[in-house]
């Protein structure tokens, strides 16, 4: 059986499954700007008639929800060094524990990570059981909010309580997500080649 979880969007994942997420820094992008990105989503989604052109729809919407995250004027607090290296540290620290760690860069604003839940145990019926992706990211999320809000002197939230992410179908998507990750801070003209931004890893370089 699959995991579903829900807040404003459903959350699918299923069992040993890759799974691509993005998360941002709260208040990074206007309330607005994200309901229009939904409102479009949606109707593409409702004029889709395959499920192939539901899945281009999706694509279609995380570019645009990204693009949007690099124009945004909101909070940068992953600018400092210290901050990004915190959460940087704290995937690493998952690694091997909870999940497979294959790919992440952090942003200003947002983090991009690829990783494979790893199973933690076996159901009653004998089905291998996996590290929740919820419970992951509320323990992530958690831990870095706070001791990020520590080296910031602030107070409230820090990340945005909606994560999105993605169950990779394939090898060949897997390889693609890879290229767009490894080339978020190129595209943002932060360095010529990825291997020049501190805060990227691939665990296959």
């Amino acid at each position: 059986m699959e995991e579903f979880y829900k807040r404003k969007l459903p959350h699918i994942q299923p069992k040993g499954a890759t799974l691509f997420v993005t998360f941002r820094l709260a208040g990074s992008l206007p309330h607005a700007v994200i309901e229009q990105l939904k409102a479009t989503r949606e109707a593409e989604m409702q004029a889709a008639t395959t499920d192939e052109a539901r899945y281009l729809a999706e694509r279609r919407y995380f570019g645009r929800f990204d693009q949007q995250l690099h124009q945004a004027i909101g909070p940068h607090y992953l600018k400092q060094p210290a901050l990004a290296q915190l959460v940087a540290n704290s995937l690493h620290y998952r690694n091997k524990r909870v999940y497979r760690l294959d790919i992440f860069t952090i942003m200003s604003n947002h983090v991009h990570v690829m990783f494979a839940p790893l199973q933690k145990g076996v159901n009653p019926d004998g089905t291998p059981q996996y590290h929740k992706l919820s419970k992951i990211l509320q323990s992530l999320k958690r831990y870095t909010a706070f001791e990020c809000n520590q080296l910031l002197g602030r107070q409230g939230a820090f990340w945005q309580a909606e994560s999105y992410d993605h169950v990779v179908r394939d090898t060949a998507e897997w390889q693609r997500i890879v290229r767009y990750i490894l080339n978020n801070p190129v595209k943002s003209g932060l360095v010529s080649e990825w291997q020049q931004w501190p805060y990227t890893y691939y665990a296959y370089s």
